[in-house]
Order: structure tokens, then C-alpha cells, then sequence
């Protein structure tokens, strides 16, 4: 069983930056690949960005390919997602969320494929 807990949320104007961390309880924390998915209000929850469970391997959604950056610390238990440039459109919650199944270098970006997930935090880009 893995508890997620995200912070670092706010609001930011166009073109800025914010750093999300996402802390995790449970000592299995560092076999599991993480993600970082968003959902704005009246959409789907979609993929953002994920990482392997030793941080080899990463993958980003293609609308924020080159702004935002996932890495993970499994001493530390956290995963922070370092978003810069940020647009209006990034206007959701974020979530953390973790995948138990051991799928090698593949990671998956279907939210259904996810078993733990965070509560959320808010982010807020004006214009």
C-alpha cells in the first residue's frame, strides 16, 4: 500500500514556474513507476509526465514536452514535476499517482493502468 500526498500548487502568471512534489509513504515506494496526471474542470484526467522506478526512463505528454520535467528521489520518497513556461491551458489539478505492476521499460500513460493516487493540488495559470 502506497499513500501519495501532493503540494507545491498555486497561482502563477503566464510564463512562469512552479515545482510540484509528490511525497510518498510505504517502503515499496521505489520498485513503482510514477506519474504526474492533471485534470481540468469539465475534461478527462490526462497524462502529463511519468518516470521508471530507478528514473531511467521518462516520458511526457506532447503538449508539455520541453516546459515540464518529472524526477523521482527514492530515498526520499518523492517525485517533483518542474514546470516552467507555464500556459493558461496548464490550468488544472494535479495529480501523483503510482503503477504496482512491474512492466519494464514501458510506462504507461492510461490512468486506468494506475493504482494510487494523490488527492490533488491546485494549479492556476493566468493570463
Amino acid at each position: 500500500q502506497v499513500q501519495l500526498a501532493e503540494s507545491g500548487g498555486g497561482l502563477v502568471q503566464a510564463g512562469g514556474s512552479l515545482r510540484l512534489s509528490c511525497a510518498a509513504s510505504g517502503r515499496t515506494f521505489s520498485s513503482y513507476a510514477m506519474a504526474w496526471f492533471r485534470q481540468a474542470p469539465g475534461k478527462e484526467r490526462e497524462f502529463v509526465a511519468a518516470i521508471s522506478w530507478r528514473g531511467y526512463n521518462t516520458a511526457q505528454a506532447v503538449s508539455v514536452k520541453d516546459r515540464f520535467t518529472i524526477s523521482r528521489d527514492n530515498a526520499k520518497n518523492t517525485v517533483d514535476l518542474q514546470m516552467d513556461n507555464l500556459k493558461p491551458e496548464d490550468t488544472a489539478v494535479y495529480y501523483c499517482a503510482a503503477d504496482r505492476i512491474d512492466r519494464g521499460p514501458v510506462l504507461e500513460t492510461r490512468k486506468e493502468r494506475y493504482d494510487y493516487w494523490g488527492q490533488g493540488t491546485q494549479v492556476t495559470v493566468s493570463s
